[in-house]
C-alpha cells in the first residue's frame, strides 16, 4: 500500500498546512523559520476537534516531523501514516507566500536487497 500524494499550502499566520492521507497537519510559522534558516527539524502538529454532548473539545498532538533531506535540496515529512518529499524550493516558495500550493511526492522506504 502506497501513501497517496498531499499538498502543502501556506496559513495567512505564516505557517504550513500539509494535507495528506485525509488528515490536515500543520507547522507552526517560528518552526518554518527554523528549518528554512537553520535546518531544525520542525513538528508536525495534528488537531483533532470532537463534539460530545455539544460540548467542543480538542487536542493537539505532535505526530511526526519535518527535516531538511541531508543533500539539502528537499524537505522530508514524516507522520505516523507516511513519509513525503517536497522540493527545497518548493517549500520556500509556499512559505514565502509566492506559490499557493506545492505537491508532496511519496517517499518509498528502502527494501534489503
Amino acid at each position: 500500500m502506497t501513501p497517496e500524494v498531499g499538498t502543502l499550502a501556506c496559513t495567512a499566520a505564516g505557517g504550513l498546512v500539509i494535507s495528506v492521507e485525509a488528515e490536515v497537519y500543520r507547522i507552526a510559522p517560528e518552526d518554518v523559520q527554523g528549518l528554512i534558516f537553520a535546518g531544525r527539524p520542525a513538528p508536525v502538529i495534528l488537531s483533532r476537534v470532537r463534539h460530545v454532548r455539544g460540548v467542543v473539545t480538542g487536542e493537539v498532538t505532535i505526530e511526526g516531523h519535518a527535516a531538511l533531506h541531508p543533500a539539502g535540496r528537499a524537505v522530508v515529512v514524516h507522520t505516523r501514516v507516511g513519509s513525503w518529499i517536497v522540493p527545497l524550493v518548493s517549500f520556500r516558495r509556499v512559505a514565502r507566500g509566492e506559490a499557493a500550493s506545492a505537491p508532496l511526492f511519496p517517499l518509498l522506504p528502502e527494501v534489503g536487497l
